[in-house]
């Protein structure tokens, strides 16, 4: 009786023992698994921001090769044509009319040049191309500053002007709007930017999740680590918050 018993404890010590031993190594199997997970997607995450990184130092040598042509080649030859017309007796308004697309080239090339806008606060920035949009009759454009202005990284702030440049360029070319506001506003941990036009707006469930400026867009986002929300609605315009926090 005695031997069953102690056959029985035995039996149920072996079975217990080998229930925590399983139980040990699938937990540890599982840490192992999470922790590769975790790394895979640190790796992912990590592949993902370099390559937008890569994409916009792409994206802004190319707009700084523009600029150089349209200061250096477009510039020069304006100012060429201005030169010949005076031989010739240039009028004053065919005068001013060179004088203002040598300043617009002028104007256009400091936009998108990323040395020349880091030298400019956010708000000269984006001041700079309100002012150009309104000079040029393109639409209705307004600034509207709140709190006290506190200065952000250069790139940082390139890349803000980039986000919002692109949101621009949307505007003039497809949304058909009369007016555009941007609001910044200036708190204590963030800087708030709202951008909103009357345009003819669209369905945003519709909007191609993969389409090449919204994704631009994005990703400048994403990399600021910044909260980025793009809204419209057919016939009633296209709104774009950005919260970015200081570091």
């Amino acid at each position: 009786m005695e031997r069953e018993t102690l056959s029985i404890l035995i039996s149920v010590i072996t079975i217990v023992t080998l229930v925590i031993t399983m139980v040990l190594l699938f937990l540890l199997f599982q840490g192992k698994k999470n922790k590769l997970l975790l790394e895979q997607k640190e790796s992912e995450k990590n592949f993902e921001q370099e390559l937008a990184n890569a994409q916009i130092e792409v994206h802004e040598e190319t707009l700084r090769n523009i600029s150089w042509e349209l200061h250096d080649n477009i510039g020069q030859l304006i100012t060429l044509a201005k030169i010949q017309m005076q031989n010739k007796g240039l009028s004053n308004e065919v005068k001013n009319t060179l004088d203002q697309a040598l300043q617009e080239v002028r104007t256009l090339s400091k936009g998108l040049n990323s040395e020349a806008i880091k030298h400019l606060n956010l708000i000269e920035s984006i001041n700079q191309e309100i002012n150009r949009f309104n000079r040029l009759n393109y639409i209705a454009a307004s600034l509207e500053v709140s709190g006290d202005y506190k200065d952000i990284p250069k790139n940082d702030k390139l890349i803000l002007f980039r986000i919002l440049q692109e949101f621009f360029s949307n505007t003039i070319k497809h949304a058909g709007a009369s007016e555009l506001i941007v609001t910044l506003e200036y708190t204590p941990q963030t800087i708030i930017i709202n951008v909103s036009d009357n345009g003819c707006g669209f369905d945003s469930s519709k909007l191609k999740p993969n389409g090449i400026g919204l994704l631009n867009m994005k990703n400048r986002a994403n990399l600021l680590k910044a909260d980025f929300n793009l809204t419209s609605t057919p016939n009633k315009g296209t709104q774009l918050l950005i919260t970015y926090r200081y570091s």
